[in-house]
């Protein structure tokens, strides 16, 4: 196994840092110092083909406006913040509107726009590296100074585990997540019609006109939203149902997870590839790049397009802090954020 450290650009008068992690069986994943981006993942498909498996750009500038937040880490808070307001006590803070009224994924610049301090990490069973941002109180207007540190490991197994954690000074709002767009066909050769995904949730949230919870938690029973024995993708984006119709023909709800809840895969039949992550995060938000357009040019060349990709945003609930009856996202001074997320890329004959 091997870790290699490249300058690719400057950014603030920083450099730009790609690490490439590479195990024995030939997997690869190289990722940013700006953002933690994880701009390729490749893996093997059945036939031993090694190909990439996450949207990325070619070129370090794209990175730079990343409108789609391909493969970064996302915070203060990920997912929308209700008008783009909170209250913490007595004191009211107001954040960016940077989508209509709300506020997403952090805001204007948000985590996935920083340069983060980069260590090159090397242990008996796997390689990495840790990443580190001092967050100081009042970016973006949250309150805090909040160091994040965000850890990804590779091992023999083809797992990325994925380590995030946080402390505050000041009690204040965390909830962080990847942003990474899965597809397994390789080199997005297919779109996402004939993956299929599984997982062992009993109920979604539901959204508003503007995407944002409402804080009804929905049964997935008789709808397509049931996903405990598996459903291609085709069945989601060709649904009548409300919620489907509201989010451009697919999914870009928040699932609830249970703590003893089976994975979350996600496998495509022609390739034979097959993802399952595990978390220990209450819910994952499923975007299937809904609204994503063709104005992207992504490795290769390859253009971006509806339902090209799929996101598995493990988190806590957006909006959360406006909702009692949603896992909490307050952290205070002395208590430690911790999120873990393992990946494990496999192949079926």
């Amino acid at each position: 196994m091997d870790v290699s450290a490249n300058v690719i650009g400057h950014l603030q008068g920083k450099q730009i840092i790609a690490y490439t992690m590479k195990n024995n069986n030939g997997m690869q994943m190289t990722v940013l110092n700006l953002g933690c981006i994880v701009t390729e993942i490749l893996t093997p498909d059945k036939d031993g083909n090694f190909e990439n498996i996450v949207a990325g750009f070619g070129h370090i500038e794209d990175y730079l406006s990343n409108p789609a937040f391909f493969g970064a880490i996302i915070g203060r808070v990920a997912g929308r913040v209700k008008d783009a307001t909170f209250q913490l006590d007595d004191e009211i803070y107001k954040l960016a509107e940077n989508e209509g009224p709300n506020h997403l994924h952090g805001g204007v610049e948000g985590f996935h726009k920083k340069i983060w301090e980069g260590k090159i990490l090397r242990k008996e069973n796997q390689i990495g590296v840790e990443f580190t941002y001092l967050s100081k109180d009042g970016e973006e207007n949250y309150p805090g100074n909040v160091t994040a540190t965000v850890t990804y490991l590779l091992n023999d197994k083809n797992e990325w585990t994925q380590m995030i954690e946080g402390k505050t000074d000041k009690k204040t709002l965390l909830n962080l997540t990847n942003h990474s767009y899965f597809n397994l066909s390789g080199n997005f050769k297919r779109d996402m019609r004939n993956h299929e995904l599984k997982m062992d949730s009993t109920r979604f949230l539901e959204l508003d006109e503007n995407f944002i919870p409402t804080g009804n938690m929905l049964e997935v029973d008789g709808t397509v939203f049931d996903l405990r024995r598996g459903r291609e993708l085709r069945e989601v984006f060709q649904s009548n149902h409300p919620q489907i119709e509201l989010t451009g023909n697919g999914f870009d709800h928040p699932f609830m997870l249970k703590e003893d809840a089976s994975n979350i895969t996600l496998s495509e039949k022609k390739s034979g590839r097959v993802l399952t992550v595990e978390t220990n995060q209450p819910s994952v938000v499923i975007y299937t790049s809904n609204n994503l357009g063709d104005d992207l040019v992504m490795h290769g060349g390859k253009k971006s397009s509806k339902h090209i990709a799929i996101c598995l945003e493990t988190q806590a609930p957006p909006d959360a802090i406006h909702h009692s009856n949603f896992p909490s996202i307050l952290l205070q001074p002395g208590e430690k954020y911790y999120s873990v997320t393992r990946y494990k890329f496999g192949v079926q004959v």
